[in-house]
């Protein structure tokens, strides 16, 4: 993100995002001092991030992954975002890793 925001390219987060913090938090396996919603918005409000585009065509698109390793809607929403405006990933999540590994989007580990 450093180098990104060194060269004035924007860090964009999926609109996702918020809905899997909120998963997490109801989850009990996220603790947060404030609601999720107002966590999220003040971590965009406070730094670089900018909110990618969640269009139909993005939600289409992830329907048709190919090969993609499970059904995880919000995995993806993210990956489908990726290949459809050639944005790298950063991600920790292995099956993400993985199918960039396979060739079908960009990540990289963090």
């Amino acid at each position: 993100m450093q180098r990104a925001h060194e060269i004035g390219q924007a860090v964009l987060v999926s609109p996702i995002s918020a809905w899997e913090i909120g998963l997490l938090v109801a989850r009990g396996r996220l603790n947060l001092l404030m609601s999720p919603l107002l966590w999220f918005e003040r971590v965009m409000a406070r730094s670089s991030l900018h909110l990618a585009e969640l269009t139909p065509a993005v939600l289409v698109a992830s329907s048709f992954l190919p090969s993609f390793p499970h059904r995880d809607p919000a995995d993806r929403i993210i990956a489908a975002t990726a290949r459809e405006y050639g944005y790298r990933l950063i991600t920790r999540d292995r099956s993400l890793l993985a199918y960039a590994r396979e060739g079908h989007i960009q990540a990289l580990a963090c």
